[in-house]
């Protein structure tokens, strides 16, 4: 039976508007740098809601699927989007190539860390692990000129780097170690920091490689973890390049730790 597409949004929306707890100390929007309104729905109930959907719809054929995460993509709140991410995570076992054609459609349209990140390490990064092949278009998407899909490209890393696999991870975040936008130097350095947690020697060999004019948010997010005195060692090496470096380019407020 084809899914009520209408039907369906709207429910998802009104449980969006019941579950949402907007905070009164601080906004909301500008915290996960949203382009559009921020209801205020707590993560585990995004999830539960997401969960519930999908226990309901064990057999969901994939064109439902990638029409019903368009549908709640083109919503017009951060939650409707990304419970049209959540979508696509939670049946990232059955997507397909219009899946994908998906994704990077929206990779163009996307602003913001809270979308960028949950699309890159949610549905890309499985996608592109369970086939591998598609990791040379995330090496494409590190080239572009939109940063949100280079920062996209540097969370599709997640399930390799979760895996313990870093040949991939470490060939694309060298591609964008010296990329000259802020949000994007914060992805590099948390996903190098996510290496290190895997393969210390590695990725410490890997930042000693590239020290020279590397960003000081990369090499203090991916050092969070590792001894000051390897830290410090990075900063003393960096700065014969970054005194004549370009000042970083900043597109809005300075994200949480992420």
């Amino acid at each position: 039976m084809t899914l009520d597409l209408e039907t369906t949004r709207r429910t998802f929306v009104r449980d969006l508007h019941a579950a949402a707890k907007p905070p009164r100390t601080f906004d909301l929007q500008a915290y996960v740098s949203s382009p559009v309104p921020v209801l205020g729905v707590a993560a585990p109930d995004a999830r539960r809601i997401v969960s519930e959907f999908a226990k309901a719809h064990r057999d969901l054929p994939v064109s439902d699927v990638n029409r019903l995460a368009a549908a709640l993509w083109s919503g017009e709140t951060f939650e409707e989007k990304a419970l049209g991410i959540g979508i696509l995570s939670r049946y990232a076992r059955i997507l397909d190539d219009a899946s994908w054609r998906l994704l990077d459609r929206w990779a163009d349209t996307a602003s913001g860390w809270g979308l960028c990140d949950g699309i890159g390490a949610g549905p890309v990064s499985s996608m592109v692990s369970r086939r591998p092949a598609r990791f040379r278009e995330l090496l494409l998407w590190a080239r572009s000129d939109n940063l949100w899909r280079r920062r996209i490209a540097a969370y599709g890393l997640n399930d390799f780097v979760r895996a313990g696999d870093l040949d991939r991870p470490l060939e694309l975040l060298e591609r964008l170690l010296y990329d000259p936008e802020f949000w994007v130097q914060r992805a590099v350095g948390t996903w190098l920091r996510e290496c290190w947690k895997k393969d210390r020697a590695r990725t410490e060999a890997f930042l000693r490689a590239h020290v020279r004019g590397l960003p000081p948010v990369v090499i203090t997010v991916a050092t969070e973890r590792a001894p000051k005195a390897f830290r410090e060692e990075l900063r003393q090496r960096s700065k014969s390049k970054l005194r004549g470096a370009a000042p970083q380019s900043r597109a809005g407020p300075r994200p949480p730790r992420r």
